[in-house]
């Protein structure tokens, strides 16, 4: 299996090629291309739980556009699913949410009261113990 194909668009197992920067679209094998831009991104840089949501993702039919990097989070999409441990994450969801009105999970240890603190007095809109998100993780990703 090669991650090059005839298609500069498309990668291994659905996966497309980096989108812009370090985002990353997961697509779902069988959609289109015609697939509008993911409704919903996720910001998280540990490669274990991106695999974990990404999966899920592909198994719910959902797009998820992967994003490592709070500084290059874009303005798009209508839900943003956040890994608040990173560093920037708090301040980088805020921002996502005041420029496009859409709703933010964020995901942290239960034991993190000071990020949990932040991420609600930056109005973030749920902020859940990162094992009530992977409990809740299908339904989250589907809104």
């Amino acid at each position: 299996m090669s991650g090059s194909s005839a298609h500069p668009a498309r990668g291994i197992e659905g996966l497309s090629e980096p989108v812009t920067g370090p985002a990353r679209r997961v697509k779902v094998v069988g959609m289109s291309e015609q697939t509008p831009p993911a409704g919903v991104l996720l910001l998280c840089r540990d490669l274990m739980f991106l695999s974990k949501v990404t999966a899920t993702a592909k198994a719910a039919g959902v797009a998820v556009q992967v994003v490592r990097d709070p500084a290059t989070l874009p303005p798009a999409g209508t839900r943003l699913l956040v890994d608040l441990n990173q560093e920037g994450a708090v301040d980088a969801a805020a921002r996502w949410r005041a420029e496009t009105g859409g709703r933010v999970v964020g995901f942290v240890s239960h034991v993190d009261t000071e990020t949990i603190g932040r991420a609600r007095g930056a109005g973030l809109d749920q902020v859940l113990p990162r094992s009530r998100f992977t409990a809740e993780l299908e339904s989250l990703l589907r809104g």
